[in-house]
């Protein structure tokens, strides 16, 4: 089962929030859909559901044409931010729910029910009432719910950002070996690029309602294209060309920058510096921000601020003057 998006467009009031979106998720991948707010990725991923009309474009599901297929037929399971539990119902309720409308046999939705709560490991827990939960034990019946009537497709709106930081990193990992264990393909928004480079078999990075760039997590983030996916996965240095002939001329010596130099910057990312404790070095350190096993610094070079990433032992400290050198393999030449 694979879903193929072709030249997918989509205007509020004359406002263009999708621009001719091409895009094709296989069988078992595990997509994220990231960028920041009001890039179009939750449009995307409602027009997938069903729950918004496209204006143009085809969108198929194993060859099926989706356009004119409502929400419920398309078999696809949904889980919002906001969880959506019914807080009227119990855990068992709301997780049964939905073989329920599809007037399955008691006993069936009973076994069903009872697979999934051992599945997302909260099988003592049943009975109770969605405001008896913590928030990630909503999460995890939410996804329950969702996985509970055989989904052709799991689509995921941003279900973690409610969470706190220690919840957030315990469900990605959930999410993650449930949807590797079923093999559904998956389909997730989210601005976090952790979450994204930690989940995703694919990441989409889209910006103002376009595809910037697609690839595996480790191409988007060791050969970005654009300046916009270098800055928004990971951090990075984009140096011009002329500023890297003047002042680390080494950067150049294995890619040298393509034609026309003005549309192009060179990305250093803050790992790829070396630095080297110099007296009389042409950097000056401005700024350290110690996270444990790491140091973050900030370098005053030529007339740019670079940042720099060392294990903390390897730390300078502000006003320490260095001398930084560039690994020439690492560079990636990125569209200005």
């Amino acid at each position: 089962m694979s879903l193929e998006l072709s030249h997918v467009r989509k205007s509020f009031d004359g406002f263009q929030a999708l621009k001719d979106i091409n895009l094709s998720v296989g069988p078992h991948d595990f997509v994220c859909l990231l960028g920041p707010s009001g890039c179009g990725k939750t449009t995307l991923l409602r027009i997938i559901a069903g729950l918004l009309q496209a204006d143009g474009g085809e969108l198929l599901f194993s060859g099926q044409d989706l356009s004119r297929m409502p929400p419920r037929s398309r078999n696809f399971g949904i889980v919002f931010q906001s969880y959506s539990l019914f807080p009227n119902m119990t855990v068992r309720e709301n997780i049964g729910y939905g073989l329920r409308i599809r007037h399955e046999p008691p006993a069936r939705i009973a076994a069903r029910v009872d697979e999934l709560l051992r599945l997302i490991r909260i099988p003592d827990m049943a009975e109770r009432f969605p405001w008896q939960l913590s928030g990630g034990q909503q999460q995890r019946v939410a996804l329950a719910r969702a996985l509970a009537v055989n989904p052709r497709l799991i689509l995921l709106d941003e279900p973690l950002s409610a969470l706190d930081a220690r919840v957030r990193n315990e469900m990605r990992h959930e999410i993650r070996e449930v949807q590797r264990r079923l093999k559904i393909p998956t389909i997730m928004v989210t601005h976090d690029q952790e979450e994204a480079l930690m989940l995703a078999d694919t990441i989409v990075c889209m910006n103002n309602g376009a595809i910037e760039q697609v690839g595996t997590p480790q191409e988007l983030y060791h050969e970005p294209r654009t300046r916009f996916v270098a800055d928004f996965i990971g951090l990075s240095n984009l140096l011009p060309p002329d500023w890297a002939r003047r002042h680390a001329p080494e950067a150049l010596a294995v890619r040298p920058p393509p034609a026309d130099e003005s549309r192009w910057l060179l990305c250093v990312r803050p790992e790829h510096i070396r630095l080297a404790a110099d007296a009389d070095g042409p950097a000056t350190v401005s700024s350290v921000t110690f996270l444990g096993n790491l140091c973050r610094m900030t370098l005053r070079w030529g007339d740019l601020d670079l940042r720099v990433e060392q294990h903390a032992a390897a730390a300078y400290r502000e006003g320490d003057r260095v001398r930084p050198a560039i690994d020439p393999e690492r560079g990636r030449w990125v569209a200005a």
